[in-house]
């Protein structure tokens, strides 16, 4: 038979009156149940940390085939951006024009994730679309690859709208945002055999081993291996 409990909101009080002359803050009480769980040789249980979802190739091209149907090249060239580099939607609105170098296919990400500069790349089919883009937009005086009518670069919240916008279009199932279009591209280079430390400029995430490897590489070779499989991109 098991041991009826005090029931926890009795219990906190019991035990609230004992430390409230501590004058405990949230650092010495969790030290206090830590060293308690020892003391009662509690293990703690962690919960299994659920895998991201990750859209199929065919909800890409569902949902791109909606987005080039809008015609608005901005979102367009947008959401291709997206896809193609995997940046965050943090990193997207601070890209400037000045950042893209068109015959290397390249965005400078400044002060990006851990507040570190990367390189990402993209596919040369890519560039021609744009450099018009980016031209254009260079002569209506935008400095920002994407800026609003009132030449403010766009926001966070806004990016997200517009992607959740395209996801309602489109009836997909699953909610198509920037972090799931990462996923994907992650994803998708993986399966295409490229190494880890390859996908690291595309992940921002620091990893010591694909660091060290990655080190030893040049952009140029990275460029190499990123074309030779852009072409089965599904979009």
């Amino acid at each position: 038979m098991s041991q009826i409990r005090t029931p926890v909101r009795q219990k906190a009080k019991e035990i609230s009156k004992t430390l409230r002359q501590e004058n405990p803050d949230y650092n010495y009480l969790r030290e206090i149940f830590r060293h308690l769980r020892k003391e009662l040789n509690v293990d703690v249980v962690r919960q299994p940390k659920k895998l991201p979802y990750v859209p199929t190739e065919e909800e890409i091209r569902k949902y791109y085939d909606i987005v080039w149907k809008s015609r608005n090249m901005s979102h367009v060239i947008l959401i291709k951006t997206l896809l193609y580099t995997g940046i965050r939607v943090s990193e997207l609105v601070n890209v400037k024009i000045s950042d893209i170098d068109f015959d290397l296919c390249q965005i400078r990400i400044i002060r990006g994730v851990g507040k570190k500069d990367r390189v990402v790349l993209f596919p040369n089919a890519f560039k021609e679309i744009l450099a018009m883009y980016s031209n254009t937009a260079k002569e209506k005086g935008s400095t920002y690859l994407f800026e609003s009518l009132q030449k403010k670069p766009y926001t966070d919240r806004g990016i997200r709208k517009i992607l959740a916008t395209y996801a309602a279009l489109a009836g997909m199932e699953h909610p198509i945002s920037q972090r799931k279009l990462r996923h994907f591209l992650l994803t998708w280079l993986k399966k295409q055999g490229i190494e880890d430390a390859l996908i690291q400029p595309y992940s921002g995430h620091e990893s010591m081993q694909s660091l060290g490897r990655y080190s030893k590489l040049s952009t140029k070779d990275a460029q190499a291996e990123y074309n030779n499989v852009i072409g089965k991109f599904p979009i």
